[in-house]
């Protein structure tokens, strides 16, 4: 059976980018069970209050959720299982010493399929302010309404 290409998204972190500035993001694998792949596979995962946190020196994914594979038996996984997170030494230093300085968290923001491998991307990132999030809305929004107004005069048609 040929290796499969390319990246599959299988769950997002929406409201991550909403509640977080995002700083570094980095791609890392997972430790999964034989049944959480094939619950990934078909597509099924949760990252709502997922995060990462550091124990022995190691980073762990928190509160991610896999369904129950419906065809398990009783190898099947606990859906809310720790999951350790794969990353070069000097990656995990780097991360676990910008969460020592203070005010940033691991979060993730996707779970995917790259080249047939599980991954997940984290991200280095620093809680919003609820003001923050505001502007942050406001600009969005006037940003499209400057591209459609540009849109319009480019085709001609003044309002």
């Amino acid at each position: 059976m040929p290796r499969e290409k390319g990246r599959k998204v299988v769950a997002s972190n929406k409201k991550a980018r909403h509640d977080y500035a995002i700083f570094d993001t980095y791609e890392a694998g997972m430790a999964l069970t034989g049944t959480e792949v094939k619950s990934l596979r078909a597509g099924r995962a949760s990252l709502v209050d997922a995060f990462a946190q550091e124990r022995d020196g190691e980073l762990f994914l928190h509160a991610m959720h896999i369904p129950e594979y419906t065809q398990g038996t009783w190898t099947n996984h606990e859906p809310r299982r720790t999951r350790k997170l794969l990353l070069n030494r000097g990656e995990i230093d780097k991360l676990l010493g910008r969460t020592r300085e203070g005010g940033f968290t691991i979060v993730p923001l996707q779970v995917y399929f790259s080249d047939g491998w599980a991954k997940v991307e984290i991200a280095l990132a620093k809680g919003k302010k609820s003001y923050d999030k505001r502007q942050d809305l406001a600009k969005r929004d006037a940003d499209r309404e400057i591209a459609r107004v540009s849109g319009r005069r480019g085709k001609g048609m003044d309002d």
